[in-house]
């Protein structure tokens, strides 16, 4: 891929949408653990546990090539991405648990990330040709962060400023990940079809499987509905900036960021589609109870 677009442009876009996460939080959302402990603890543990098994699983159901088989798990251990508080709005979930879930889980995922992606580098026996060391991995963070504080920091000392920034920053956000997706594809063009036709039926299972689990998991613990919502486009909307920034930029391998920009494509159909889907079915329910 073209240097000037990782070099410069792609720690500048994940830097932006960063800012942007950090304009909506505040010291209060790593609080409101205290008040619904059971959701956040169950979405959490669906996020850091559950999937990445699942994603491993689907990896090696379909038997994917080594490089895009890491590429998934790499984008299963990503946090959830600022959109899933978009989604979350739009389909009446509790957008102050994504808020708190994003937060707490972008914290845990500065372990959980590096093992989970170094483990499925190993695994697949590519440990001579990519590697994620804990340096870089800090620089990532640093990256991921810094960003965030200091959109915490515009919130907390002009919560004007930060309300009219906000809607331009989302709407920012989309359209970034969105040219660095074409920018993938673009460069990846001689190998497009074959990716797709490789990585597509494995990276929409992964993308229902996780907006299913979000939702009904939490449920069968006794999560209220807007929390399942919430917890459901969490879990099935993952920070797809983040993993193609550790594909290209630290582990060096546009082909390991194919899964996560081929995800990002699916991901925005299926979490409309679902949450138009319970929407439709909360509607039913509330006219006829």
């Amino acid at each position: 891929m073209d240097s000037a677009l990782t070099t410069v442009a792609l720690p500048v876009a994940l830097g932006i949408i960063m800012f942007g996460l950090g304009l909506s939080l505040t010291l209060e959302d790593f609080r409101r653990v205290r008040h619904h402990p059971r959701a956040v603890v169950v979405a959490l543990g669906c996020q850091i546990v559950l999937l990445p098994a699942v994603c491993f699983g689907i990896v090696e159901l379909l038997n994917l090539s080594p490089l895009l088989a890491i590429g998934l798990l790499l984008l299963a251990a990503s946090p959830g991405g600022t959109s899933a508080n978009l989604f979350s709005h739009l389909f009446r979930g509790d957008v102050a648990l994504n808020v708190t879930l994003t937060a707490i889980n972008s914290i845990i995922s500065i372990a959980t990330l590096p093992l989970i992606t170094n483990w499925a580098i190993n695994h697949y026996g590519r440990e001579d040709t990519v590697s994620l060391q804990f340096s870089k991995v800090l620089e990532v963070f640093a990256i991921v962060l810094v960003p965030v504080l200091l959109g915490m920091l515009v919130r907390a000392r002009k919560p004007a400023i930060a309300a009219r920034s906000d809607r331009g920053v989302r709407i920012g956000s989309a359209v970034i990940l969105a040219v660095l997706v074409v920018g993938i594809l673009l460069d990846q063009r001689d190998n497009a079809a074959t990716y797709f036709a490789d990585v597509g039926l494995a990276t929409a299972l992964f993308c229902a499987i996780s907006l299913l689990v979000g939702y009904f998991v939490p449920k069968a613990f006794g999560v209220v509905e807007k929390q399942a919502i919430a917890s459901s486009m969490e879990i099935g909307v993952h920070n797809g900036t983040l993993a193609i920034y550790v594909a290209v930029e630290v582990l060096n391998s546009t082909e390991i960021s194919v899964p996560a920009a081929v995800y990002s494509i699916i991901m925005f159909v299926f979490a409309g589609l679902w949450g138009s889907l319970l929407s439709r079915r909360a509607s039913v329910t509330t006219s006829t109870s």
